[in-house]
């Protein structure tokens, strides 16, 4: 029976020492051990020579040596690919920053840099009191007409990317999955506007994914992708977050010296300051990226001109589209416009969430008032875009 239960040992033993992870480089070594993450740029392992750390794929392969628990750093450019054994992939995948959130004077710099189209989920617990009120980040049943985000729950979790005070203000709450609209460092804070009687804080997770290009940081702490892969600074995965990003004010007047955008009243004259752009829109534009972000209340004047080819029967069109046939009366229920012409400018807000209002048509000119938060698209009324050519001058006054 004592022999059994040895062998048992033995077995289990040789087992869990038989689990680890693989390194194949591009030289035809292979590492095995355990990935304990990406650090100053490379891969790091714990290399297990008694899980065999050395093993050779090919005659020609070549085989790598190290004392047993030593840590070895592999850039990306060397390695080929990564299996992980007995750990799930979503722990290489993703990484998770903890942030206590307090209500003050500023908003908290969560020091997690974001690209635009990356994925991010916020999740927050804890408490905040506020004279006789008890916070959640869900908030209250009121509303705050100063605070950063009015017509949200007072006190509500919300966030913003970047420091522009024209940058959009989204909310959280308890946990929200939302997509970068732009790049940039991820703020955070407490929907209410005074935080003199405050205490306690909010403990925000902020789980991104990986970023498995290689890149390297700027000295605002916000990934540049500008670098080329080869140099060796080149970073893969996690990238350093040490750089403290420009302090961003609830109350932009009360701006840092630090502020990019100039002194307190600079910045908040230029917020004030009407702003205009021009784009070119293609005749197969089904939702073109203007860069224009709006806030619910601004006023917009958009003008366009130019024609484009909206298809052969068609032919060329202004603006405004054309409506021919049965169309000029009932409409075209394939287009995104159904009662516009074929060709036809037309506009979507879309927010950080990645949800978009109904289109709305352009045409040669439009002013209206924003109703929320969130990017200006344009798109071309058609439900056939392969044949069409040519682009407008859509200028955008805002």
């Amino acid at each position: 029976m004592r022999r059994i239960f040895l062998a048992l040992i033995i077995l289990l033993s040789s087992a869990t020492l038989a689990v680890a992870d693989t390194i194949y480089l591009r030289d035809g070594r292979v590492v095995r051990g355990t990935v304990i993450g990406f650090i100053g740029g490379r891969f790091a392992v714990r290399v297990n020579t008694a899980a065999g750390t050395s093993m050779t794929t090919t005659s020609a392969a070549r085989t790598t040596t190290a004392e047993q628990g030593e840590i070895q750093f592999f850039r990306p450019r060397d390695v080929d690919r990564v299996e992980l054994e007995g750990r799930s992939l979503e722990e290489a995948r993703f990484e998770t920053r903890t942030v206590e959130v307090g209500l003050g004077p500023n908003w908290i710099d969560t020091g997690v840099d974001l690209r635009r189209n990356e994925r991010v989920s916020v999740t927050a617990s804890g408490t905040i009191l506020a004279g006789r009120s008890r916070i959640t980040p869900a908030g209250l049943r009121t509303t705050d007409p100063n605070a950063p985000l009015p017509r949200a729950a007072e006190g509500v979790l919300v966030g913003a990317i970047t420091d522009d005070p024209n940058a959009p203000i989204f909310e959280i709450g308890l946990s929200r999955e939302f997509v970068a609209d732009r790049d940039g460092r991820l703020y955070l804070t407490v929907n209410r506007s005074s935080y003199t009687d405050a205490r306690g804080s909010f403990t925000a997770q902020v789980r991104t994914e990986r970023d498995f290009t290689p890149r390297r940081n700027n000295t605002a702490g916000n990934r540049d992708a500008t670098r080329d892969a080869s140099e060796d600074d080149s970073v893969f995965g996690d990238t350093p977050r040490a750089e403290p990003a420009p302090t961003r004010p609830r109350n932009p007047a009360s701006g840092s010296s630090s502020d990019p955008f100039g002194t307190p009243r600079d910045r908040d004259l230029e917020r004030r300051t009407p702003r205009e752009v021009t784009v070119s829109v293609p005749g197969n534009s089904q939702g073109m990226d203007t860069g224009v972000d709006l806030r619910s209340g601004d006023q917009v004047t958009i003008n366009a001109t130019g024609t484009i080819v909206a298809g052969q029967r068609v032919g060329s069109v202004g603006p405004s589209g054309k409506q021919s046939g049965a169309g000029a009366f009932l409409g075209n229920p394939r287009y995104p416009f159904p009662q516009a012409g074929v060709g036809a400018l037309l506009g979507v807000i879309r927010d950080t969430a990645g949800r978009q209002s109904q289109p709305f048509l352009v045409g040669a000119q439009l002013v209206f008032t924003a109703q929320a938060d969130g990017r200006l698209y344009l798109l071309v009324n058609d439900d056939n875009y392969d044949d069409n050519s040519g682009q407008f001058s859509v200028r955008i006054r805002y």
